[in-house]
């Protein structure tokens, strides 16, 4: 039985402000050492639970962030960028049972623990068929694609319950209670590590994988705070502008989804401008 893990650094034990999660600062340096304590947790859950085999996959910014050295001795971890699907890189291959969603947290324009859509800023809201978005569900519908469940997910407890309308099977840990978007209740990592064990040990009875989704034609809208991000993200292929400050495409699945979000996402951060975005 394989797992995939995509651990995402937001949702992290401890992690509460920007400073904690970007890649140089000393706060970053430190919290490193708490998201790996995420990880070993889920990967000792996962063992005990009768899993053979557990792959880590970064899916925080750079996507060198945990501390290898540190890493659970049964554990691979996948580092780095580049990778065609970004947060839940493996899952195409077709032979993982399961994926945990680790350190994840709410999306742009909704309520939460450094809340946000891929870009830190920029982007206020993003709509699957209509239905808002977090980076959880965006993931969630591509993993179905290839009959891959989420079993568990980690984050603050908003994230643990939005959690429930696109992954209602997956077990919840919720690390930390959200308070504003830079601040929360934490719990301390002995904690965290015995709580986060304990639901993956469980979750790894749902390690089960279904008949993979069929494709399904979606449309995906992104909405901006400034107006010229929605002409830029128009240079991608198929991005229409349908509002002042919004886009959409079309895609036949999520395959193409992702892949397009991501090259939406990746032309608008090149647009921003430092002091007017």
């Amino acid at each position: 039985m394989k797992v995939l893990i995509s651990a995402d650094m937001e949702g992290a034990t401890g992690v509460t402000c920007p400073a904690d999660c970007l890649p140089g600062t000393p706060e970053w340096q430190r919290c490193r050492a708490l998201l790996t304590s995420d990880v070993n947790a889920a990967v000792e859950g996962l063992l005990a639970g009768g899993v053979d085999e557990v792959v880590v996959n970064e899916a925080h910014m750079t996507m060198r962030n945990l501390l290898p050295e540190r890493l659970h001795e049964r554990a691979e971890v996948l580092i780095g960028r580049h990778k065609p699907l970004g947060m839940v890189e493996g899952v195409q291959h077709g032979d993982a049972d399961g994926i945990v969603f680790l350190g994840y947290h709410t999306g742009a324009g909704d309520e939460g623990v450094l809340a946000h859509t891929y870009l830190g800023n920029s982007l206020t809201g993003v709509f699957v068929d209509g239905v808002r978005a977090s980076e959880g569900r965006l993931n969630s519908l591509v993993v179905a694609e290839w009959g891959t469940p989420v079993i568990l997910v980690t984050g603050d407890d908003l994230t643990c319950a939005e959690a429930a309308s696109w992954a209602p099977a997956a077990r919840t840990v919720a690390v930390k209670d959200h308070v504003s978007r830079y601040a929360a209740v934490c719990r301390p990592p002995a904690r965290t590590a015995a709580d986060i064990r304990a639901a993956a040990e469980v979750a790894a009875a749902l390690a089960v994988r279904h008949e993979p989704a069929a494709p399904t034609r979606r449309t995906i809208e992104v909405e901006f705070d400034a107006e010229h991000l929605a002409g830029a993200a128009t240079i991608v292929p198929g991005v229409e502008r349908i509002d002042s400050r919004r886009v959409a495409f079309t895609v036949s699945d999520m395959y193409r989804g992702i892949r397009c979000f991501k090259a939406v996402t990746t032309v608008v951060a090149a647009a921003v401008e430092e002091w007017y975005g």
